[in-house]
């Protein structure tokens, strides 16, 4: 197994923004998960995440990750992933 961040990105307010990476291993098995790393707020949810992805080639993923703010201030996150096997 392997984990690693992929990209660090922020939201504003209420913002829902999407970002993507390319060119993983199709035959791979990814998870990932969105981590919020500012403001520290030990309390309700920051962030809500989604991911969608499309076969961009035969043997390539790419990977889109949709994040929203659910606060009323600015929110840093890590897009994390784990790479199950491969």
């Amino acid at each position: 197994m392997r984990f690693g961040t992929q990209f660090t990105g922020t939201v504003t307010a209420g913002q829902t923004r999407t970002w993507f990476t390319h060119s993983w291993n199709a035959a791979s098995n990814v998870v990932w998960s969105v981590v919020p790393t500012a403001p520290v707020v030990d309390g309700a949810a920051q962030v809500e995440w989604k991911v969608r992805s499309t076969r961009q080639a035969t043997n390539l993923v790419k990977w889109f990750i949709e994040v929203k703010n659910v606060t009323n201030v600015p929110v840093t996150f890590q897009a994390r992933y784990a790479v199950l096997d491969g």
